[in-house]
């Protein structure tokens, strides 16, 4: 006989007696940052084009925020984890599956969702722009890229007794060809001596729906964070780049100009070299590489 409760049932008694109706419960949602990077038009032929980190937005065509704009996502279905909703989201918007996908963070706070309460739990995907093949799911009017910036306006600090609070103020910047959208984002880190914690709030926001501002914050700092440290931004990349490609993928995710001798030294670990050159007109050839695959 198995251990007894405090109501002397066993664990098979207490499951059959078990209301799960008596209980409140949250829906969940999988909500996704999807970045790729596009080339800009160059002003010149001679000229290597620029890079431009997008992030997918769809339009929504029904309420709540009917004819805003969100991230891509929805509800989990029954007998689904969070990540095979979001594969399942990813593949309906997109076209594409087999890319990185990581989870960030799940987002409940009461009302971030005026149809009831909502936990949203997100993800962030890194697709080769040349993969994708845009379609808008069953809620939404339209799906866009839409050029994305993360700029710091300021930073403020306060001690506390047992440690400091420090409050990061973004700009968020989304925009098409047609339209502009904006955001300001605090994230503020509470550090004390055994614990540390960071926390999202929207300060305005013009265009985005729910809180999905805070969402693309959140995906923003893993992806800078995680691009010093890991190959993360080559899950951007075409199968074959050259070096000054990719070193231009780096600097539109962290925002700042690198140096070509250190950056080469940085990323040499991480890239495999080929015998394949570019065949653009009015350059001269470059070596191509490719990501080195773990062994």
């Amino acid at each position: 006989m198995g251990l007894l409760d405090r109501d002397g049932l066993t664990e098979r008694e207490f499951l059959e007696q078990y209301r799960v109706e008596d209980f409140e419960r949250p829906s969940v949602a999988a909500d996704m940052a999807i970045f790729t990077v596009t080339n800009t038009e160059a002003a010149s032929y001679r000229k290597l084009p620029e890079k431009e980190l997008r992030v997918l937005l769809i339009r929504r065509g029904g309420h709540p925020y009917i004819g805003k704009w969100a991230l891509p996502g929805g509800f989990v279905r029954l007998g689904e984890t969070t990540e095979q909703a979001a594969t399942r989201e990813l593949r309906e918007e997109t076209g594409v599956d087999d890319v990185y996908l990581e989870q960030l963070y799940t987002f409940s706070d009461i009302g971030r969702d005026p149809r009831t309460w909502v936990m949203s739990c997100s993800y962030m995907a890194l697709i080769d722009s040349d993969q994708v093949q845009l379609k808008a799911g069953d809620d939404a009017a339209e799906a866009t890229w839409f050029k994305v910036t993360y700029r710091l306006l300021r930073e403020r600090k306060e001690l506390l007794e047992n440690g400091y609070v420090k409050t990061y103020e973004y700009e968020l910047k989304l925009s098409s060809e047609e339209e502009e959208l904006t955001a300001v984002v605090d994230r503020t880190v509470t550090v004390k001596p055994t614990s540390a914690s960071t926390v999202y709030s929207i300060v305005s926001n013009n265009g985005l729906a729910f809180d999905h501002a805070k969402i693309i914050a959140c995906a923003f700092e893993r992806l800078r964070g995680k691009v010093n440290y890991t190959d993360i931004a080559l899950h951007l990349m075409p199968s074959l780049f050259t070096l000054t490609e990719l070193q231009q993928v780096y600097e539109v995710i962290l925002d700042k100009e690198l140096l070509k001798a250190a950056f080469r030294r940085k990323v040499a670990d991480l890239v495999v070299e080929t015998d394949h050159y570019t065949e653009n007109a009015g350059h001269r050839p470059s070596r191509l590489y490719r990501r080195r695959l773990e062994d």
